[in-house]
C-alpha cells in the first residue's frame, strides 16, 4: 500500500469515528486502541512514523476481552397500541399460520374480559388452541418447569401471553424450552447462577397482551424467576426471547386493582430512572467476541435514553392519578404506554442497582404480603422491591453523572436552575421519597417489609450474583470486598426513609 492510499485509509477511519461520535452523549475513546486499559503510546516526533503506528492499531486484531464495547444494538417488540386491540389477536394468529396456539395465563386473569376476547377471537378465526392458567405470580424455578411439561407435549405453533410480567416472562420460558427441548434448564440461565449461553436459533412466535401497567415485558427478550436452591431471583435475556408482537390494550388494564396500579408503576419509575443512568455502552467490557454474544443488556446509549425519559416524565405525571382514581382512563392507557416506553428503554440498555437489590428482598421475605394482591402466600410485588431502595440507590450512583440525575430530578418538578452538581443525588433522592410518600400505602424502608438489620448480610450474599445488572451499575466497585461494602451501606440506609 502506497503512503498517499495510508492517508486516505486513515482520514476514512477518521472520518468514520467523528460520525460514531456526533451520536453519543459523550465522547468514548476514539479509536479501538484507545479504549485498550492496557496499551500505551510510544510518541515520536516523526509524523510518518505516528501514521504508521495508527495503521498497524487498525489492523492488529486485538484482545476482546480487554476491550471495552464500540457498538450497541436496538431491539425491541413490534408494539399495537389501542383500546380494543386485543380482538385482533386471532387475526394475527391466522396471519402468521398458526394452527395450534398455547394461551398462557393465570387463574386471575383467566377469568377476566381479557382472556374472554382472546378466545373469542381465535375462535372466530378457527385457531385450535390449549390454555394454560397454572402461572405463578412471582415465578418460581418450580413453577416454570411445571409450564414447560405442559408444553411440550402440545407442540404449539405460536405462543399467545395474556396476563402481567409473570404469564408473559413464563410464555417466553416455555417457548424457549419448547424449541430447545433437550436442553438443561441451567444452560440459559444468567451467569453465574446458570451457564448463560446464548440462545442460537429463532423461537416459535409469541403475542404478548399485558394486563398490567409495569413490567415492559411485551417489548423485552427478558424473563425472570425464583431459583430457588440459590435463594436468589435470576433470569434469562436475549433477543430471541422478545415476543413478536404485544397488544397494548388499554382496555385490559381496567380491572388493576388500586395496589397493582401503584407497584406496577413503580417498576416502571425504577426501569426509566435505572436505564436513563446506567453506564454508557461504551464502558462495558468485555467487547463480544461474536455479534450473538452481545448482552441484550449494554448500557445507556443514544436511543435508549429517548424511550426512558419520556418513559420517566409519564409515570410521574400519570401513575398518582392512576392510583388515586380507578375510572381515570386517560391516566391508566397513559401508564399502560409508559410501561412499553420504558420496556424499549430498559429492555436495550439495562437496569442496575434497585433491581439487583430487589431479587433477593423478593426471595427472601417470609411472612410479608402486600395489600390488595389476591394471593395466599407472603408476596412483596416487584415495584415495591425496586423502589424501596431508590432513594438511597440514586443519591449513590448520581457522582457518576450529576447531569442525568440532576435531569431526573426535574422531571419530578425539582428546580435544578440553582443546584449544584455535588448536590444532584440529594436532590434526586429527596424527589423519590417524596413521590413514593405521596403516592400512599408504600412501605417506607425494609423495615417496613419485615427485614431488619439482622438480615443484611443475607440480602448482600442474594445481590453479588446479580452480575448481568450491577455491572451496569455506576460508580460501583468492581472489587468484591469494596462492593460488599458499599451495598452493604445501601441496604442500610434503605431500612427506612
Amino acid at each position: 500500500m502506497s503512503f498517499p492510499s495510508i492517508r486516505v485509509a486513515v482520514s476514512a477511519a477518521s472520518r468514520a469515528t467523528s460520525l460514531l461520535r456526533t451520536v453519543q452523549f459523550t465522547h468514548p475513546p476514539s479509536c479501538p486502541c484507545h479504549s485498550n486499559p492496557s496499551h500505551h503510546h510510544h510518541h515520536s516526533p516523526s509524523s510518518s512514523s505516528r501514521l504508521s503506528q495508527h495503521v498497524r492499531h487498525l489492523a492488529t486484531p486485538l484482545d476482546p476481552s480487554h476491550q471495552k464495547e464500540y457498538a450497541f444494538e436496538m431491539a425491541a417488540s413490534s408494539i399495537r397500541f389501542g383500546p380494543g386491540s386485543t380482538k385482533e389477536v386471532g387475526m394475527d394468529m391466522k396471519n402468521i399460520g398458526a394452527k395450534r396456539v398455547c394461551v398462557v395465563t393465570d387463574k386471575t386473569v383467566k377469568k377476566l374480559d381479557a382472556m374472554r376476547n382472546v378466545i373469542e377471537a381465535l375462535e372466530r378465526e378457527g385457531v385450535e388452541y390449549t390454555i394454560y392458567d397454572g402461572v405463578r405470580v412471582k415465578p418460581k424455578d418450580s413453577s416454570i418447569k411445571h409450564a414447560i411439561a405442559f408444553a411440550k407435549p402440545y407442540n404449539a405453533d405460536a405462543f399467545l401471553a395474556v396476563g402481567g410480567g409473570s404469564v408473559i416472562d413464563t410464555a417466553k420460558l416455555m417457548n424457549l424450552y419448547c424449541v430447545y427441548p433437550e436442553a438443561d434448564f441451567l444452560d440459559f440461565v444468567n451467569a453465574p447462577l446458570g451457564k448463560g449461553l446464548p440462545i442460537a436459533k429463532p423461537l416459535k412466535p409469541l403475542i404478548a397482551i399485558p394486563t398490567t401497567a409495569g413490567t415492559g415485558s411485551e417489548t423485552t427478550g427478558t424473563a425472570i424467576f425464583d431459583l430457588v436452591s440459590k435463594g436468589a431471583k435470576t433470569g434469562i435475556a436475549h433477543r430471541h426471547m422478545k415476543p413478536t408482537l404485544g397488544i397494548c390494550d388499554p382496555l385490559n388494564t381496567r380491572t388493576m386493582p388500586s395496589a397493582v396500579h401503584a407497584s406496577s408503576g413503580l417498576d416502571v419509575l425504577c426501569h426509566s430512572l435505572e436505564s436513563w443512568t446506567a453506564i454508557p455502552f461504551y464502558e462495558r467490557t468485555p467487547r463480544p467476541t461474536n455479534p450473538i454474544n452481545r448482552p441484550a443488556y449494554q448500557g445507556a446509549n443514544p436511543i435508549s435514553d429517548i424511550f426512558s425519559l419520556q418513559a420517566l416524565r409519564s409515570t410521574v405525571k400519570y401513575l398518582p392519578r392512576a392510583v388515586k382514581d380507578p375510572e381515570d382512563f386517560e391516566a391508566q392507557s397513559q401508564m399502560l404506554l409508559a410501561a412499553t416506553l420504558a420496556g424499549v428503554g430498559f429492555g436495550n440498555a439495562g437496569v442496575h442497582l434497585c433491581h439487583g437489590m430487589s431479587y433477593p428482598i423478593s426471595s427472601q421475605n417470609t411472612d410479608y404480603k402486600h395489600q390488595g394482591y389476591a394471593v395466599d402466600y407472603p408476596i412483596i410485588p416487584h415495584g415495591v422491591s425496586v423502589a424501596v431502595t431508590a432513594p438511597a440507590v440514586f443519591k449513590f450512583t448520581a457522582a457518576s453523572n450529576p447531569d442525568r440525575h440532576l435531569a431526573a430530578a426535574e422531571a419530578f418538578g425539582k428546580d435544578i436552575s440553582n443546584v449544584k452538581k455535588e448536590s444532584a443525588g440529594e436532590v434526586l433522592s429527596e424527589a423519590i421519597a417524596e413521590f413514593l410518600v405521596a403516592l400512599g400505602d408504600q412501605p417506607r424502608g425494609l423495615k417496613a417489609l419485615g427485614f431488619n438489620s439482622g438480615h443484611i448480610e443475607g440480602l448482600i450474599e442474594g445481590t453479588i450474583p446479580q452480575q448481568r445488572v450491577l455491572n451496569l451499575a455506576p460508580s460501583l466497585s468492581k472489587e468484591l470486598g469494596a462492593e460488599k461494602e458499599e451495598l452493604r451501606k445501601l441496604f442500610e440506609e434503605s431500612l427506612e426513609y
